[in-house]
């Protein structure tokens, strides 16, 4: 989730009985709430770098204590320093130790209904865990929370209601959400039709509240066409407007949903082929492609993304340029396509020569 969410967040926690222990409290869950994005510096050694770091042991177990410590000691021995008379006595470190730590859980915690997902048990195990219930930027979200702060200014009873109402605001948006995406992911198999093939195997289809990954291509079996497993990824607008990616053997099939859509819930028709409007994407693994997937840029990449949709072109000279895409994002308003030679965040090219010597990307 976006920092203005996690602030906002922070400040509407700093009108409970955390934001009460004593002076320094709002400020400590205001700082720990953002600080497991201090990851960011990783973003100096390139992209590979910031994608290898992000959303890793900042916002784990370690992170939870670590940071909790760092910013409470570091609020504790401001407000000492500072030496300034108030009516609020200062907190103590325990008490700020405890509001830290509350501070940088919830930002992991808000992070992981996301479809970008977090590391939560990093950096024990680096896999990804998301609930895809919410997009990156939740603007009803951010103008619920800073609705809330705006109002319940006048007197203390007023800011008590607005952080009851919009704790529970939040709460309905997350179940309005929540319910929406197992509603787009039910609908899958009729909007695809029969163009979605067989299982790859009993997990493809199973339903699960938090997904994991990434998931080796080595377990894939067979070289048959079948279905891996089905997504559906929040949009930006709409809580009902939802993107379904079939992961298959070979490729991924991607569309777009509008729940509101009466013809989704009516009977079928035969009229309304709703297959017909997906997208196909290819991805063909070849011993070029596994090659590229060695190097460094293109482990980092993989290591990231959850549909890693790959294409490749050999040129006259022998040499073969590997590109992958993340299908989270292809296409999507904050992802733009990259110039040619360079990469994004959500895009990445590997150069193999010939003789399978790795040229660069």
């Amino acid at each position: 989730m976006d920092n203005v969410t996690h602030t906002l967040f922070a400040a509407t926690l700093a009108r409970t009985r955390l934001g009460r222990v004593g002076r320094g409290a709002t400020a400590a869950l205001i700082i720990a709430s953002n600080a497991p994005d201090i990851d960011f510096v990783s973003a100096a050694g390139g992209a590979s770098s910031y994608l290898t770091w992000h959303r890793g042991p900042t916002h784990g177990l370690l992170g939870v204590v670590g940071l909790g410590l760092v910013t409470a000691a570091g609020v504790w021995a401001v407000c000492r320093r500072s030496g300034q008379e108030s009516e609020t006595p200062d907190a103590s470190f325990g008490s700020l130790l405890l509001v830290s730590m509350v501070g940088v859980l919830f930002h992991v915690l808000i992070d992981l209904p996301t479809s970008y997902g977090t590391r939560l048990l990093s950096p024990f195990d680096w896999h990804w865990f998301a609930a895809d219930w919410l997009p990156i930027i939740d603007i009803y979200l951010i103008v619920a929370l800073g609705a809330g702060l705006l109002f319940g200014r006048a007197s203390p009873e007023a800011r008590r209601l607005n952080t009851a109402l919009v704790l529970v605001l939040m709460v309905v948006n997350y179940g309005v959400r929540g319910v929406a995406h197992q509603s787009a992911l039910t609908l899958a198999p009729r909007v695809f039709g029969p163009t979605l093939p067989q299982p790859c195997d009993a997990q493809a289809t199973a339903v699960r509240l938090i997904d994991r990954w990434p998931r080796p291509e080595a377990a894939i079996a067979g070289g048959r066409r079948c279905l891996i497993e089905i997504a559906a990824m929040p949009t930006f607008i709409s809580p009902f407007r939802w993107r379904i990616v079939a992961h298959l053997s070979n490729a991924y099939e991607v569309q777009d949903v509008d729940l509101l859509d009466r013809r989704l819930w009516s009977p079928p028709d035969a009229s309304e082929a709703f297959w017909r409007r997906e997208l196909r994407y290819p991805n063909q693994w070849t011993s070029v492609v596994a090659r590229a997937a060695t190097a460094p840029p293109a482990r980092a990449f993989l290591g990231f993304s959850r549909f890693p949709a790959v294409v490749s072109v050999t040129d006259q000279t022998g040499t073969t340029t590997v590109r992958w895409t993340d299908m989270r994002f292809a296409g999507g308003i904050l992802t733009p396509q990259p110039p040619p030679g360079r990469q994004n965040l959500f895009n990445v090219g590997v150069r193999i020569g010939a003789d399978g010597r790795i040229l660069g990307d």
